[in-house]
């Protein structure tokens, strides 16, 4: 859908279309505060049902978050995929919030391979309590 000026429009996407855009997996953004303020992580991650699975390091900002926690306990973050493509002026982008926590060793869940030849041992489970996403143009 396009403006008669020729520019794309927004279109806000449904709770199943964002699960279905961002079901291949990839690469997203994590958003927390790391106890200095608002930070964003790019990781690689999966979807499990209507979570997202990713791995970090043990040391790492995030892990520190979350890794203290009692258990059961949880961190609210956000997470964010999108895909752009800037010739065309079209794309989407889905946004997830909820909690997170660290996954135990026994836990069963889908698995995520990390990218970084670095050990990411910590697995975290981002359980989605909102789903938003939108759509610009045809993208």
């Amino acid at each position: 859908m396009a403006e008669p000026q020729g520019r794309p429009t927004l279109s806000a996407l449904d709770r199943d279309e964002c699960l279905k855009l961002i079901s291949p997996g990839g690469v997203g953004r994590v958003a927390y505060d790391d106890g200095e303020g608002p930070t964003v992580t790019p990781v690689n991650y999966v979807v499990d049902g209507e979570a997202i699975i990713f791995r970090t390091s043990l040391a790492g900002r995030l892990n520190k978050n979350i890794g203290g926690l009692p258990s059961g306990g949880e961190v609210r973050i956000a997470f964010e995929v999108d895909r752009i493509d800037p010739e065309r002026r079209a794309g989407w982008s889905v946004l997830l919030r909820g909690g997170a926590r660290q996954l135990e060793d026994d836990e069963d869940s889908a698995d995520v391979e990390p990218w970084p030849a670095e050990s990411r041992p910590a697995r975290v489970r981002l359980t989605a309590k909102d789903i938003t996403g939108r759509r610009l143009g045809g993208g």
